[in-house]
């Protein structure tokens, strides 16, 4: 009885130190994987993050931000999930180990067994090939979360930025009606201004010191935001803003920004690779026709040499349901293409907006800087050497001074809708990743 037994215990651990054959694209996928890895979690660790100072670049920051953030890393875990999985898709079914007595007066059979069920032919490569289409959509998925990581990060950045810069305008505007209620009050000593004249210069001075102090308390959420960019939680140290600003570059030309949107936008990928496994689910489906099998082989250990041979196979004769099976793949397919399509002309659509707004921001600077900021500051000096000589009212003056600080913080704020915008554009619509990013596109495909 013992050397029987033994001999299925030896086979069962044979059979469990055995390896399937690898799907379509499987090994491509590991591949594929590996060379993210290697650079975002070499040895499924998290690699040194570079030390952030006021002084260090934009790129440090976004180095930082992609190796600390926890949505990037969920994407990327759920990436490496579904790429193990393809081994699980087109792996056959465990073996089964039987055991079976006849027991009488007294034990009259023993009979120990291997049992292992076979999908149909076919089955377990389309299912493999289901779960290859998978995890190449979860790819897209953690690109979309860097790429998103990336524009959080600069929309903070640049928020900060030109937050100080308008603090900066506000400041200089106040210092400057300091000096116009003095003279106001020089004038009333004079007889040339009345006290309404200085009432409106601290009027002017009171709102403007509390635009100041809206504009300083709105620096905290914002350096929330810059800090969850970075991937750092409520109890860590707040990072250093950084001193210097970095503009947005975007070396495409309009004409070719659409066809980069959708040849890389991350989203248009992943419903690709939907489709694709729609496309294969539908063989899947098909393949329900096919029946399994099962086979197997056990050993008589009281009547040496006996074995008794067993066999099965699954009888798929539920038309019904077949056919439902593969008209829900069919809809899925088709639901994929429309999610697809519909993706497709948001991204025309955003990339049109996106380039208008560009367009428009670019046309407003150049109106600002070249027009109306001079001749706003030309104006100002006017109207402070009339109000001097009693040629104009102060009324005249102040609205000379509001036009000017206006078109300066409407300056300020057209910079920064610019960068975000340009921002938007290369990262979010085009998928054009920072080069430091740990992505495919940025590394030589093996």
């Amino acid at each position: 009885m013992k050397p029987k037994f033994y001999t299925f215990i030896a086979l069962a651990a044979l059979l469990a130190g055995c390896r399937g054959v690898p799907a379509t694209g499987e090994k491509q996928a590991r591949r594929d994987f590996n060379v993210v890895a290697s650079q975002y979690r070499p040895a499924n660790q998290r690699p040194a993050l570079p030390q952030l100072t006021p002084n260090c670049s934009l790129s440090n920051y976004l180095v930082f931000a992609l190796l600390n953030s926890p949505g990037v890393e969920a994407a990327y875990y759920d990436w490496s999930a579904s790429v193990e999985n393809i081994t699980v898709a087109r792996s056959l079914p465990d073996p089964k180990l039987t055991f079976q007595a006849y027991i009488q007066d007294v034990l009259t059979s023993v009979m120990p067994g291997l049992m292992q069920d076979f999908p149909g032919p076919g089955k377990l490569n389309v299912a493999g090939r289901v779960a290859t289409a998978q995890s190449q959509a979860k790819y897209f998925d953690f690109e979309s979360a860097v790429l998103q990581s990336v524009f959080e990060v600069k929309s903070a950045y640049y928020n900060l930025h030109f937050l100080d810069e308008r603090i900066c305008i506000s400041r200089e505007t106040l210092a400057l009606l300091a000096e116009l209620e003095k003279t106001a009050r020089a004038q009333n000593q004079v007889g040339k201004a009345t006290l309404q004249d200085v009432y409106g210069a601290q009027m002017e001075e009171d709102q403007l010191t509390t635009d100041i102090a809206n504009l300083e308390d709105s620096r905290e959420p914002l350096r929330a935001r810059f800090k969850a960019g970075l991937g750092l939680t409520h109890d860590q140290p707040d990072p250093p803003i950084p001193t210097n600003c970095y503009a947005t570059t975007l070396d495409l030309k309009a004409d070719d920004l659409l066809a980069t949107a959708l040849a890389r936008n991350p989203q248009i990928k992943a419903l690709e690779a939907g489709v694709r496994m729609a496309e294969e689910s539908i063989a899947q489906a098909r393949k329900s026709k096919v029946p399994d099998f099962s086979a197997g082989l056990q050993a008589e250990v009281y009547r040496p040499p006996f074995y008794w041979p067993q066999a099965s196979m699954t009888l798929p004769v539920w038309r019904d349901k077949i056919a439902a099976q593969i008209a829900a793949a069919q809809a899925g397919k088709q639901a994929a293409q429309a999610r697809l399509t519909a993706q497709q002309i948001s991204v025309t659509v955003d990339l049109a907006q996106g380039i208008y707004d560009y367009r428009e921001i670019t046309r407003n600077l150049a109106l600002l800087d070249n027009q109306l900021i001079p001749k706003a500051r030309h104006s100002l000096e006017i109207a402070g050497a009339g109000y001097s000589s009693g040629q104009i009212t102060f009324f005249n003056l102040i609205d000379a001074q509001r036009a000017l600080l206006g078109f300066q913080l409407l300056e300020v704020q057209e910079r920064t809708r610019g960068e975000i915008t340009l921002a938007n554009l290369s990262l979010i619509v085009a998928g054009v990743p920072p080069t430091n990013a740990p992505l495919l596109s940025n590394n030589a495909q093996p």
